[in-house]
């Protein structure tokens, strides 16, 4: 499918993957461009509070959603057909170069909304090139048996970004402004690439192959052989189900709860702290053990616990008690996206990796999105509780879904 992306084979000794120079590198390439998003979501979100009224506001933060949803499938097969390394590091140079123009103009006037819209829909178009490829790149940098600590790992920096990101942000938005903020934003992805370019690629069998037709052609022979899985095609509507069930609440429907129990805005950063905790906890778990025994099923039941948690979270009335439910959600729902994430690695013939991550990123990255302003509406007509409890059945439905597909139920990480 694609060409080869290097002359240099990786060492044929397997080591963990905490230790192997290759996966640190990709690590620390990932991690610096995850607190590069977060910078650049605050400042611009910042920004366009700041130049618009907040309906503007919201639709210039929306503008990346319909992109990356129209063309995260593409964005699979074009990482599988070029090559995800090549793929990454041209996403993240548009990325740090779009930004650090962005910071420039904003140091020397006031480009209003339209550039603010612009830069929005490049960020989408590059997320749905930069997600798939990211996804396929363990394969090619870490043997086999280390792929699901890799994807712990992989949590672990998420959760880094996620936490460390928005404070870097919002102190560069206070001490220089949001030109200072996305400059720092451009520098931490453009600190990815010189990581990005020192990985030496492990060759996989598929990348002497030639390829025929188009991406087109490419993508539609990705999605018959997700199709024709026993274990992978099962896992994708699970995957779907997951996110529709689980992104809403939490995005829309905690503020909306957290204004009604008197929280408050330091309310909603506990609740969500409590689940950062939680998702880290579970990330960890899986870095440090490498695998977890029957994978399957764990990851099908954790999904029905953690549905538990996510309908009590909407009858909790103290905030402390919230917490706790939080951090519940957290290590379950983190634990069960985890293993998804792994068992993606492993099942996955590496020549459909970055289609098949495509796929599986749809639903939390392309469609649960869209799905926010549906999710409000509700929301605003019978309160969060139902909401909430809605949600918690469709996740559970995931979960259920996972534990009475066979192949699924016994899906296994390798040792």
């Amino acid at each position: 499918m694609a060409t080869t992306t290097t002359g240099t084979t990786a060492p044929a000794t397997a080591r963990p993957a905490h230790r192997s120079p290759q996966v640190l590198r990709w690590l620390g390439a990932y991690t610096a461009s995850t607190l590069g998003d977060s910078v650049y979501y605050l400042a611009l979100s910042w920004t366009a509070v700041s130049s618009g009224t907040p309906a503007q506001a919201g639709l210039v933060m929306a503008v990346s959603a319909v992109p990356r949803a129209l063309l995260l499938l593409v964005g699979g097969a074009i990482a599988d057909r070029l090559g995800p390394r090549r793929v990454v590091i041209a996403s993240d140079a548009v990325r740090a170069l779009v930004v650090l123009g962005l910071a420039a103009t904003l140091f020397l006037a006031t480009p209003g909304l339209w550039a603010l819209a612009a830069v929005a829909l490049v960020f989408g178009v590059v997320d749905a090139l930069f997600l798939p490829a990211v996804g396929a790149l363990p394969p090619r940098i870490a043997e086999h048996d280390q792929l699901a600590r890799v994807q712990g790992m992989r949590g672990l920096a998420y959760r880094l970004g996620a936490v460390l990101g928005a404070p870097l942000g919002g102190l560069a938005v206070a001490l220089g402004g949001t030109a200072t903020a996305f400059g720092i934003a451009g520098i931490l992805f453009a600190l990815s690439l010189p990581l990005l370019g020192a990985l030496e690629l492990r060759p996989l069998p598929h990348e002497d192959r030639a390829t025929d037709g188009t991406a087109l052609s490419d993508l539609a022979a990705g999605l018959r052989y997700l199709r024709g899985h026993r274990t992978l095609g099962p896992l994708m509507i699970v995957v779907l189900l997951a996110d529709l069930g689980f992104a809403g609440p939490l995005n829309v429907g905690l503020a909306v709860l957290s204004d009604q129990r008197g929280w408050g805005a330091a309310g909603i950063g506990w609740v969500l702290a409590g689940f950062g905790i939680g998702a880290g906890s579970a990330s960890l778990l899986l870095t440090v053990k490498g695998r977890v025994p029957r994978a399957g099923a764990v990851m099908g039941w954790t999904m029905v616990l953690g549905a538990v948690s996510i309908g009590a979270l909407a009858h909790v009335p103290q905030l402390a008690l919230a917490g706790l439910v939080a951090v519940s959600i957290g290590l379950l729902a983190g634990l069960s996206g985890a293993l998804c994430n792994a068992l993606v690695q492993t099942e996955c013939d590496p020549a459909y990796l970055g289609r098949v991550s495509a796929v599986s990123s749809l639903g939390s990255f392309g469609i649960a999105p869209l799905s926010f302003p549906v999710t409000g509406a509700a929301v605003g007509l019978w309160g969060p509780g139902p909401v909430f409890v809605v949600s918690a059945a469709v996740c559970a439905l995931s979960g259920a879904y996972a534990l009475l597909v066979p192949a699924l139920r016994r899906a296994e990480l390798p040792k």
